[in-house]
């Protein structure tokens, strides 16, 4: 993992959201506004009065928008989101929106892109994305420019099967598998295998099979999470307006630290909210065009015009929901559990400088103050939020720091705090504490320079842990039931369209073989993360490199070629005004979930 770090971290510099911003800003220009007409004739196209089993593809537009929010309405919507909002304070959940709001317009016109260009050799099963589109437009001009394509496409398929088993897998099962130990005590091998084999028994079948399952799933598990979110809001409403004044001073000015959260400078929110927002809706990444290349219709831009209803469901509703759920509640900075007695020191790791060992008295041996809704385990993860004079941590330049350690053991019989034990009955847990990160200032060399005051403890919540946590706060056990639900159907299916994306890359790189090797590769991946990854920061660290890669091969080729993408929903949307388009009485909702309206 020591190279994939400074390899996300370069596809994540400074300037990748800024490139980003300005793609969604200019194709908002450039297709008039294209948001307006995903949210009013987009519903009408999804609604089926436009659908027609004489065109092109596997399955109609409300079938392959399903899909495709399948595969963003997942774990990024739950676990990224806190991600975010624990990382980048309020301010983030601006960044948010404004990724949602602009993405609508980037993912019309790579979608609209990619179903001019797709392969429909097989009218019932054809292939999209950016590498045919690089396959048509530059490999058509034929000589030297074919294997140019050929290379172009292939880099992009590579990168899409990286974010295919990162984000699209291990994040998602990665998450499931913590929340049901954490809650249920099931082990995380356990889960790992159960959701393998969830999701093998559904890929198997293909884009078909997946379309039917997203159509009936993706409706449920929408409506399940957002009304149990809305209850949430209900119980705090006199508070929403002052936290939507917070949430957008907050993007303009650092937020100040306070309990659980460390703080966080503006740049740092902005980041934070683009990248968890980039990662839910995968604006401008590439990947749902795949999805919507299935669609029955022999107009490009229609289909393009629905793609842009996804970032508005995912991320402008279902993540803002998720946010202030978060915020609402107090759990972004919320209280210490408990004080821990005993010193806390930081002693600098010879040859590296900025890697610092933690000691204490009685280390490892020391006792911490029950947990709120569970019981201390061994793999939980505890942290300690003070402050240091002498240095500043290395993402923010603030003293305030947080020090953590994982329980590797615990006494048999051990009790927790909901039963009869009582606050000392932690005795006897043995924990290891975890090097952090700092830059010393005026620091003299003293092994006992730095002491962290505060030392406040907080049981670590992480990605869709914070999540339940937060409606646990107002709801005692809703979250434990709920976001557990919601997390293994979001989870599932993710998974399930992202394992069509990769193989999609697998039959443009190969024809079509090693296609089953591709499926159960992808299933292993499912067990490994589920048990195999601990640490919050490498996750992140896979999950940033298989966005960031994606971002970098699709970028420039909807930058370059955007422009026929724009000029194909301008003229279909004066045809639309123009009343060219023909269409019909709307077919009854079931038919169309089924896929029975084009048939």
């Amino acid at each position: 993992m020591t190279l994939i770090e400074p390899v996300a971290n370069f596809l994540w510099g400074p300037w990748t959201p800024w490139i980003l911003l300005a793609a969604g800003i200019l194709f908002t220009v450039w297709t008039r506004f294209a948001q307006a007409l995903a949210l009013t004739h987009g519903v009408a196209v999804i609604r089926g009065v436009y659908d027609d089993p004489k065109d092109p593809g596997a399955i109609n537009h409300f079938q392959a928008l399903s899909a495709a929010l399948s595969a963003t309405v997942g774990l990024g919507n739950i676990g990224g989101v806190a991600l975010a909002i624990g990382m980048g304070g309020p301010g983030a959940l601006f960044w948010i929106w404004i990724v949602g709001l602009f993405g609508m317009a980037l993912k019309s016109v790579e979608v609209t892109l990619a179903m001019l260009y797709r392969n429909t050799d097989d009218p019932d099963n054809p292939h999209g994305g950016a590498m045919w589109v690089v396959h048509h437009v530059v490999g058509g001009k034929g000589g030297v420019w074919k294997p140019i394509a050929r290379g172009i496409g292939t880099f992009f398929c590579i990168t899409l099967l990286v974010s295919a088993f990162t984000g699209g897998n291990m994040f998602q099962c990665w998450n499931v598998a913590k929340l049901t130990e954490r809650y249920f005590g099931v082990p995380r091998l356990a889960v790992g295998i159960v959701v393998a084999a969830l999701v093998g028994a559904v890929i198997i079948g293909g884009i078909k099979r997946i379309g039917q399952v997203a159509s009936k799933l993706v409706p449920f598990m929408c409506i399940l999470y957002v009304l149990s979110a809305l209850s949430v809001l209900a119980v705090n409403v006199q508070e929403i307006p002052s936290m939507l004044g917070l949430v957008v001073t907050s993007a303009f000015r650092p937020s100040e630290a306070g309990g659980a959260f460390l703080g966080a400078t503006v740049g740092y929110a902005f980041m934070e909210g683009m990248k968890r927002s980039l990662f839910s809706n995968e604006a401008g990444q590439g990947s749902a065009p795949i999805a919507h290349a299935a669609a029955k219709t022999d107009e490009p831009a229609r289909e393009g015009v629905v793609a842009g209803l996804e970032p508005f469901i995912d991320t402008l509703c279902v993540c803002t929901l998720t946010a202030l759920v978060i915020l609402l509640t107090g759990t972004w900075n919320r209280e210490a559990i408990g004080d821990f007695g005993a010193e806390v020191e930081l002693v600098p790791v010879e040859g590296n400088a900025l890697a610092w060992d933690v000691r204490s008295e009685g280390d490892g041996l020391d006792r911490l103050p029950p947990l709120q809704f569970d019981r201390w385990r061994a793999r939980d993860v505890f942290y300690l939020v003070g402050e240091v004079q002498g240095a500043t941590r290395v993402d923010t330049d603030s003293n305030r720091v947080a020090v953590e350690a994982e329980i590797v053991s615990r006494r048999a019989g051990l009790k927790g705090a909901d039963e009869e034990a009582g606050p000392e009955a932690p005795e006897g847990l043995r924990f290891v504490w975890k090097r952090v990160e700092l830059k010393p200032a005026d620091w003299d060399g003293t092994p006992s320079g730095l002491v962290l005051t505060g030392r406040g403890v907080y049981p670590r919540y992480e990605g869709a842990n914070l999540t339940a946590h937060a409606f646990d706060r107002e709801f005692p056990g809703l979250g434990k039931w709920l976001v557990t639900l919601a997390a293994w159907l979001f989870a599932f299916s993710t998974m399930i369209s992202w394992s069509y994306y990769g193989e999609q890359g697998v039959v443009y790189m190969t024809g079509g073989r090693g296609v089953l090797a591709y499926k159960l590769l992808f299933l292993a991946g499912i067990v490994y993360a589920a048990d195999g990854i601990d640490s919050a920061k490498e996750m992140i660290n896979l999950m940033d490199l298989g966005t960031g890669a994606m971002l970098w091969s699709n970028i420039p080729i909807v930058l370059a070629l955007g422009f026929l993408a724009v000029r194909s929903l301008n003229d279909y949307r004066r045809r639309l005004r123009a009343g060219e388009m023909p269409r019909h009485k709307a077919p009854p909702m079931a038919d169309v979930m089924d896929g029975r309206d084009v048939e």
